[in-house]
């Protein structure tokens, strides 16, 4: 039953793909790139009928060739003079959303994942995708306690250039020893935010699955996170 659903959503992940797809093709291009008769790629797109899950495997390899997602995603990145950027597309587009969490799907695709955690608050929306397709819970590490919770996983740093603590919390239990968890961020540039979640996992001596990073920005994250990077499956969408 896992299997089928898995195929499933990876069949309709091609409406999501020709609908990128077809803001730089016309519908013409599109049915002689892909092979398909115009009354099909019609009934694909509008999401009426959907690929065999063979069929879907051939359009996910010619969507991703003729359809560059990271370049496209990045004309929707508009920096401002500061050098900070509008990250609008990452949590509230919903094609857009679907396509990333799909693509740390496939990423991802044979390890074994029991949870899915990321910090509060941008990094939710492609998260909860992502545990939606791999049918796992999801954690959300907060910035402060809520009331209600009793005990909780603290994990503190302090971020460069502050003489700040910050933390993150978790309900306590909510990971085990038993756990393998996805890691998901929606933009780093330095890395703190990435290694205080690993660091919340380690130290409750569970597994970490992967790393998904949306956006990294700049050179600074990498040195910062070059022992992560090295130790666990790292994946990285848009290098800005």
């Amino acid at each position: 039953m896992e299997t089928r659903v898995r195929e499933l959503k990876y069949r309709m992940m091609i409406t999501d793909l020709l609908k990128v797809a077809a803001e730089t093709h016309t519908y013409q291009e599109l049915s002689d790139l892909l092979g398909l008769s115009p009354p099909i790629l019609s009934r694909y797109m509008r999401g009426h009928v959907l690929p065999s899950y063979s069929r879907a495997q051939g359009l996910y390899d010619k969507l991703m060739e003729i359809t560059d997602i990271r370049e496209e995603l990045k004309k929707r990145i508009n920096f401002d003079e500061d050098g900070y950027f509008d990250n609008t597309p990452l949590v509230t587009e919903i094609t857009w959303l679907k396509i990333m969490s799909n693509y740390a799907l496939e990423k991802f695709a044979g390890r074994r994942v029991t949870k899915v955690l990321t910090a509060a608050v941008d990094g939710i929306p492609v998260s909860t995708l992502v545990a939606n397709l791999l049918e796992v819970n999801l954690l959300i590490a907060k910035g402060t306690k809520e009331v209600g919770i009793n005990d909780f996983i603290e994990e503190t740093y302090i971020p460069k250039g502050s003489a700040i603590r910050q933390s993150l919390y978790i309900p306590k239990h909510s990971i085990r020893k038993r756990d393998s968890i996805l890691i998901i961020d929606d933009v780093v540039r330095t890395g703190e935010t990435v290694k205080a979640l690993v660091d919340m996992v380690v130290n409750q001596r569970a597994d970490i699955a992967g790393i998904y990073v949306l956006v990294t920005v700049g050179d600074e994250w990498n040195e910062y996170l070059k022992d992560c990077i090295s130790k666990y499956s790292f994946e990285t969408l848009i290098e800005i």
